[in-house]
């Protein structure tokens, strides 16, 4: 490797991870924002917290990573034409595959962690977030143990518990519960405890009672007692998780039937199977994209603006016709081979000009009279 292709490729490498990492920082920021109420509502720790948002991390970086790369280049080869270090470059003989050859091996080595990422961490990932997340929602013992707080634990089902000791014992209970169409029943006790049986969790109250209102009479009922049990086996979600596409591993997408899930699943499933193959290609398409608008072309005094608003105006039209493809093929899997040539084509036509002799694909919109 040459000093200048080393010169060139540091600059990519360091500007990628920086820009890639600035865009992480956002983007589980935000998305973190919406895992909030597992804290407040149910009693989430801090480092669950944390570990459960950094989950997500795999699935943003497929995302970011393309894009991170494409900004880079474009600032990369910019400055270079700004300072003249790129005249100099080509004065000494480069050719234009020589200064691209750099932007292609840190495109290489993304694609490849892409590939990583998109087969063997992401779907990991998701999937162990997707659990973790269904826990803590259907977790009623997280959700009786918070102290101080009225829970809503289910609908027409809340509950508070001033505090609890460090054996487990529950405290000043109160349990409300309008699950029942024509009455309401609140039960207040001094002391309680959580039991879970076989037929599920159950609360134990101590020296309490119970209050029942009757909807149509408006009667009230109520009763004292020294020991009362509330059962909650209705509360819990027993119902099997349904695995998305995106936590389903690769094998297990292309092999599922349309009546194991149904047919709209179904197609989401192979769409998901084919963009895990396709989207780290978009390293290489966004690479060509800029190397062939900022490499190509007569050199220009008034710098590369032009050609910049060129690239970014093709990696938004690439973007757009893989979101718009996706949704097609959902409609119909014939339309499946679109999902590989949206990144191909960009690759194949950028190869072509960028290894064709200099002047053969000049255009009078890369052409500046300020080079004369």
């Amino acid at each position: 490797m040459g000093r200048i292709t080393f010169y060139i490729l540091r600059q990519i490498l360091v500007g990628t991870f920086l820009v890639a990492l600035g865009l992480a920082c956002v983007i589980w920021l935000s998305q973190s924002l919406r895992l909030v109420e597992l804290i407040i509502n149910k009693g989430l720790s801090i480092g669950g917290f944390l570990y459960l948002t950094m989950l997500l991390m795999p699935n943003f970086l497929t995302l970011i990573t393309p894009i991170a790369l494409f900004a880079v280049l474009l600032f990369t080869y910019h400055r270079l034409d700004a300072d003249r270090e790129m005249v100099v470059m080509r004065s000494a003989g480069l050719s234009q595959m020589a200064l691209a050859r750099p932007a292609l091996i840190v495109a290489g080595l993304l694609t490849l962690f892409g590939y990583l990422l998109t087969l063997v961490l992401s779907p990991a990932s998701v999937k162990t977030f997707r659990e973790m997340q269904w826990e803590v929602r259907n977790d009623v013992s997280r959700v009786l143990l918070q102290e101080g707080t009225f829970n809503n634990i289910a609908d027409g089902v809340t509950v508070y518990v001033r505090s609890r000791t460090s054996e487990g014992e529950l405290l000043d209970v109160l349990v409300h519960d309008t699950r029942k169409k024509d009455r309401d029943t609140t039960m207040m006790a001094e002391r309680g405890a959580l039991v879970r049986s076989e037929a599920g969790p159950r609360v134990l109250l101590i020296n309490g009672n119970r209050q029942e209102l009757i909807h149509d009479s408006g009667q009230l009922s109520l009763l004292y007692f020294d020991s009362y049990t509330v059962e909650m086996t209705n509360l819990e979600n027993n119902d099997s998780r349904f695995r998305d596409a995106r936590e389903r591993p690769l094998t297990e997408l292309f092999t599922v039937t349309s009546e194991e899930v149904g047919a709209v699943d179904f197609a989401r499933f192979r769409v998901e199977a084919h963009q895990r193959l396709s989207s780290p290609l978009y390293h290489l398409a966004f690479t060509f994209i800029a190397l062939v608008c900022l490499l190509t072309g007569s050199f220009s005094r008034h710098g590369m603006a032009k050609k910049v608003m060129l690239a970014i105006g093709l990696m938004v039209a690439t973007e757009a016709a893989q979101l718009g493809v996706s949704g097609m093929v959902v409609k119909s899997l014939q339309l499946t081979p679109l999902i590989y040539l949206v990144p191909a084509l960009p690759m194949l036509i950028s190869l072509l000009v960028l290894l064709s002799p200099p002047g053969l694909f000049k255009t009078p919109r890369l052409q500046f009279r300020g080079a004369e």
